[in-house]
């Protein structure tokens, strides 16, 4: 009779130790899947906006339908042709290769000054482009003559990888200035994920959530940096502490969407 009841005890606690430890999973399964839904419902779709970003002053400056933040380099509107929207993704077509490309770089219709720019950019085989920020508009004058840019290339199949100094015409370098360091290129046909901070004199370059590059405007070594350069003949190239961001159109087909914008 002891006996009997002695198993029918430990029966009867194995069973309650299983069910609740089933039970336990379930609320695990349950706050993990809460969990996954709410960080779902944080993480904005491509070209849009979370309700935090909105809150922390974030505007879009694409949002994947419309160029109406966007104008041509010295033009009042968007290039006729070089340029598409489609699917989300806006989007400099393919030319011939050259600097002026087909439609032409443009900018901004709205200058800044303070500011974090986010973005993703996808380049072609063998593709160029790039970033431009502190912009000015000079006719007959192209605006990376004024304006710093962080570079968008193909490294492992454009030519311009390898010319420059230390690898400072690479993807998410200061252009013919600053290399990125470390170089986390992931290859042509795969989206980039940059930032820029502009803060005063102090600018940082961010290329797939690793900084990149970090400098100082209008101090000594900066003017040094300059005098070394191919800009040493353009007093006006980064001089500018209000201006354009501005898309280049290198000839080569690049995508571009998130673009994302916070004044400081």
């Amino acid at each position: 009779m002891k006996s009997s009841t002695l198993m029918t005890f430990l029966l009867s606690f194995l069973l309650l130790t299983a069910c609740g430890s089933g039970e336990q999973q379930d609320q695990q399964t349950e706050m993990k899947a809460e969990t996954a839904s709410t960080k779902q419902m944080e993480s904005a779709e491509p070209n849009t906006l979370t309700k935090a970003e909105k809150e922390d002053g974030w505007k879009l400056l694409f949002d994947g339908e419309s160029t109406e933040h966007w104008r041509g380099y010295n033009d009042e509107k968007f290039p006729e042709e070089g340029w598409e929207v489609k699917d989300g993704i806006l989007t400099v077509l393919s030319s011939d290769g050259s600097v002026e490309g087909r439609g032409g770089d443009i900018v901004t219709k709205k200058k800044y000054e303070d500011f974090i720019l986010k973005l993703e950019w996808r380049v072609s085989e063998g593709g160029n482009s790039g970033i431009f920020y502190a912009g000015i508009e000079q006719d007959g004058i192209p605006i990376y003559w004024s304006a710093p840019e962080m570079q968008v290339l193909d490294n492992a199949n454009h030519p311009d990888a390898n010319k420059g100094k230390n690898g400072n015409r690479q993807a998410g370098s200061l252009y013919d200035l600053i290399p990125a360091q470390p170089q986390n290129f992931t290859g042509h046909g795969k989206w980039q994920q940059v930032k820029i901070v502009v803060d005063g004199n102090h600018v940082e370059h961010w290329q797939n959530g690793e900084k990149v590059l970090e400098y100082d405007r209008w101090t000594p070594e900066w003017y040094e940096k300059i005098r070394n350069s191919k800009f040493a003949d353009h007093p006006e190239f980064g001089d500018a502490k209000k201006g354009y961001i501005g898309l280049q159109d290198h000839g080569n087909k690049v995508d571009f969407r998130n673009i994302k914008l916070k004044e400081l």
